[in-house]
């Protein structure tokens, strides 16, 4: 066992203000490049303060590694994000803790099994179909689209097929969807958790009282998903005993007797899948798309694996076709390396813990710097370039990169993530070019940081391959 030879208060960090600490050296939507610059400058251990709260930061992947797998008996999410979450009505898996998260859990996991996913590939090449059609009627256009909307669109049509049971088709409605309302839930997360205290329990700001009217047609919304999910199961008691989806199963076990979950648990893990399953997997999608257009060897690779692995379809048809697409998931996993989604993963240690030789009391929360390893020299050579084929081999570098966490909370949907991205960017290299991607205002392409970190808006143009 380690041995501790600092305290939290040994550290060196940020020098702050009263009251509000750091605050004053963050800006709301690039956190996360405050926080890694000053890892450079101050070590892999180093503490700052939000408002009076007191945090410690840490970048050794190591040591990140041995916290995450400690979950969730040794760290727990934090008790800011639960209480935000519970606010807002999304309170599921992602921010439940203790007995509450295992209950959940165990389900959400059913629900993304490798069988379950096999079996719902069927569906997830029809809406890849669509997404191809969309795509092709843009390309003949020659329209210049916002990339990051589009595949919003595809991420919450799969979702909700594998969760729900429901094909909600916004790929190809051009009106009002559950998306637009859902993208203004993340930017406001992350600014209520960067918050130096809860104004809003007191102070409803015009972007509150908006996201509560958005929140209103969102849980409208979800009210319709689990009452159609009670009719299935009403209609086909067989059901009961296999439920055929996320959502089926948390009802019927809602129902049993002694149930721990209430129909508030079960809406908000409705409403947490759709939130996780369409920013981060867009996200990824927008990231890589913008950083093979960087190379043009890449690019040229990736049309070529897509030419050679699909053949004459447009899009993988078989699930064993994915699985040949060795380059592409490189790419993948290279995109996540550089631009990871959740770059800080932020966790409460239930008691006194020792991290790497700092010893911390219960309740300090833990800053994990995700991607700092991953810019290290010390585990991957060039890291500050976009190399897929650094992940052609098996080298360990899912040690030091770890974009879906680990341990027990690793991220339930990692397999189904990769599936898709998988499966777009073959299909999007295989069947256009791309024409142009640039910024609305010209600039170069930044990170926003909103509760997941996206690109700035992307605007592409595609054109057919011939």
């Amino acid at each position: 066992m380690a041995s501790a030879t600092r305290s939290l208060s040994d550290l060196p960090g940020p020098r702050r203000l009263p009251l509000i600490g750091n605050l004053h050296q963050m800006d709301t939507a690039r956190i996360h490049q405050t926080i890694e610059r000053w890892s450079a400058r101050y070590g892999p251990y180093f503490r700052f303060h939000v408002g009076r709260r007191e945090l410690l930061a840490v970048s050794e992947p190591a040591a990140i590694g041995i916290i995450l797998r400690d979950r969730p008996t040794g760290y727990r999410r934090t008790q800011l994000l639960e209480a935000v979450f519970q606010e807002l009505g999304i309170a599921g898996v992602f921010a439940a803790n203790g007995d509450a998260w295992r209950a959940q859990r165990r389900m959400v996991m059913a629900a993304f099994d490798t069988r379950h996913v096999k079996s719902y590939f069927p569906f997830l090449t029809r809406v890849t179909e669509r997404f191809y059609r969309r795509l092709s009627a843009h390309a003949r256009r020659g329209i210049e689209f916002d990339l990051q909307a589009d595949l919003m669109r595809f991420t919450v049509d799969v979702v909700a097929g594998l969760a729900f049971g429901v094909d909600i088709n916004t790929i190809e409605s051009d009106g009002e969807t559950i998306q637009t309302h859902l993208n203004h839930v993340f930017p406001m997360l992350n600014r209520r958790l960067a918050a130096p205290f809860a104004y809003w329990r007191w102070l409803r700001l015009p972007a509150d009282r908006a996201l509560d009217r958005h929140l209103q047609i969102v849980h409208r919304e979800v009210s319709q998903l689990i009452g159609q999910a009670r009719e299935r199961l009403a209609c086909n008691p067989d059901l009961r005993q296999a439920p055929s989806n996320l959502i089926e199963a948390m009802l019927v076990e809602s129902a049993s007797p002694g149930a721990e979950l209430s129909d508030e648990d079960v809406a908000g893990n409705v409403l947490t899948m759709l939130l996780a399953g369409e920013d981060t997997t867009a996200n990824t999608l927008a990231w890589l798309i913008h950083l093979a257009n960087r190379d043009p060897a890449v690019l040229e690779r990736l049309s070529a694996e897509a030419d050679g692995v699909l053949g004459e379809s447009y899009f993988a048809e078989r699930l064993e076709t994915v699985s040949a697409l060795k380059f592409t998931a490189g790419c993948a996993h290279e995109t996540m390396r550089l631009k990871p989604v959740a770059p800080i993963l932020l966790l409460q240690a239930s008691g006194p813990k020792i991290v790497g030789d700092v010893a911390i009391p219960g309740g300090t929360v833990v800053a994990a710097l995700m991607r700092r390893g991953s810019m290290d020299e010390r585990y991957f050579d060039r890291p500050q370039v976009f190399e897929p084929e650094r992940w052609l081999a098996t080298t360990g570098n899912e040690r030091i990169s770890m974009p879906f966490g680990a341990g027990p909370r690793i991220c339930p949907g990692r397999n189904l993530a990769l599936l898709e991205i998988n499966l777009v960017t073959s299909m999007i290299f295989r069947n256009f070019a791309i024409k142009a991607i640039r910024t609305p205002d010209g600039g170069p392409v930044e990170e926003w940081l909103s509760f997941t970190m996206a690109p700035s808006p992307l605007l592409i143009t595609l054109a057919p391959r011939t």
